[in-house]
């Protein structure tokens, strides 16, 4: 009995004032968050799936599967009675599909937690899958993907992404193959649920002018008896292995939508799973680059190279990307740009590359940005399954006093662990006509 109570305790995971968790005894995590600014209530269910889980054959179901959560399922046998229910609830909702997270949420009026919660457990797990449905919802998911490649900054995104995960490019990439939607059947779409959609794979999140014991009673009444998958998925059906760059790799991409040009580098970076510490260095780093004073906008935007110098890390449990997107002012800028950051990189180990002041503001900026992302209580709950889903409940509560705590040394660390001297993709994208005056492959090449 002992042993059971500490193991039971260590489960219990840190958490902020305001927020409580159980685990029914089906596997469901539950947290509840307490927060009465507004007379409203937002639930969310989680699933750890996404375009991780999806090889070359269900490359962008998830998010197709996404979209079909909101037409029928037992209870409201059409889209049209689905609908209906959502305006007599006064809902807003929506469903997002990421690398490593499906979400789907809804917020209303307090007074309609119950039915809020009974309809959600209607849509998660008693989907009815039409085939009329599918032939409707294919050309919405995969205009979604036309769109985006109407846009020059997702073209040369999507060709890196080729390029930086290689054949495992499919679980990197959301947005999916355009023959794999468009030919998708209702039998597909019942493979992904019976891989990950079981409760001990979920995350249940009621958010709001709610009180945690009345939420908890009415979470374990509706959704206790979902029937747990009785093993992991994640073990069953294990994610394989990124395979590191083993060399540089350049491209240039001609595109008539190019009219500005775009440049970007892309390493990979650190997993959660493997070096949680340099997740949290990499964004305190990031954000210091990404200061108006900082050495790099200093030698890009101010002496009029780009027009703007972006460097990010997403945090992932299975390897984050490190990005870098810089618009250079014209297409003869390029190689000056190019050359420049390479520079630039090259100095971003040395102590005097920002100062003590800098390390404090980008760790002012991040606190602050975490302050203002909770102001609003309906985005609680994504934030909260984020972390829930990519890290760990703990690692998001710790986030902003962990920020704090980075050191120079940390981030030499990180720095050089994945950055400096490590093989990279580097992409352009330019117009035709651009290119011919350039010839940007003449110099933006792997030395």
């Amino acid at each position: 009995m002992g042993l059971l109570f500490t193991l039971c305790t260590v489960a219990q995971p840190r958490l902020p004032e305001g927020y409580f968790w159980k685990k029914l005894p089906n596997g469901l995590e539950v947290v509840v968050i307490e927060n009465s600014k507004v007379p409203l209530a937002t639930i969310e269910i989680a699933v750890k799936n996404g375009a991780y889980t999806e090889g070359p054959e269900y490359s962008g179901l998830s998010h197709l599967f996404e979209h079909m959560f909101f037409k029928a399922n037992k209870d409201y046998p059409n889209q049209e009675a689905f609908i209906k229910r959502t305006q007599q609830l006064g809902a807003i909702w929506n469903g997002t599909t990421n690398v490593e997270r499906v979400n789907y949420y809804f917020t209303f009026d307090r007074d309609s937690l119950k039915a809020g919660l009974k309809f959600m457990n209607a849509a998660i797990r008693f989907p009815i899958y039409r085939v009329e449905d599918m032939k409707k919802e294919r050309p919405v998911v995969d205009g979604e993907f036309q769109r985006a490649e109407s846009s020059p900054y997702f073209q040369i995104w999507y060709e890196s992404q080729k390029k930086l995960w290689g054949d495992l490019v499919t679980r990197k990439n959301p947005i999916g193959d355009h023959e794999v939607i468009n030919t998708a059947t209702p039998e597909k779409m019942m493979v992904i649920k019976d891989k990950y959609y079981y409760p001990n794979n979920s995350l249940l999140t009621i958010c709001g002018d709610v009180k945690h014991d009345a939420a908890f009673k009415l979470a374990e009444d509706i959704f206790g008896d979902w029937a747990s998958s009785g093993w992991d998925p994640h073990v069953k059906y294990p994610i394989p292995a990124f395979k590191p760059l083993e060399k540089d790799e350049f491209f240039v991409k001609e595109s008539s939508i190019a009219k500005t040009p775009y440049i970007m580098y892309s390493w990979h970076g650190p997993s959660y799973q493997t070096d949680s510490a340099a997740t949290i260095a990499a964004d305190v780093f990031s954000t210091i680059l990404g200061l108006n004073a900082s050495k790099l906008q200093q030698a890009l935007v101010d002496k009029g190279l780009a027009s703007s110098v972006d460097v990010s890390y997403t945090t992932n449990k299975y390897v984050g990307p490190i990005e870098i997107f810089i618009e250079p002012t014209s297409a003869d800028k390029i190689k000056a740009c190019h050359e420049e950051l390479m520079k630039q990189i090259a100095m971003w180990d040395s102590p005097d590359y920002y100062t003590d002041e800098q390390l404090t503001d980008a760790k002012a900026i991040l606190l602050r940005s975490s302050a203002r992302r909770k102001e609003k209580p309906s985005s609680l709950a994504s934030q909260l399954s984020y972390q829930w889903c990519s890290t760990s409940l703990n690692y998001g509560t710790d986030l902003d006093d962990n920020y704090q705590k980075i050191t120079r040394e940390d981030i030499k660390k990180y720095i050089d662990k994945y950055i400096i001297g490590k093989p990279k993709v580097a992409g352009v994208i330019i117009s035709p006509e651009a290119n011919k005056q350039i010839n940007a492959g003449s110099f933006f090449a792997a030395k």
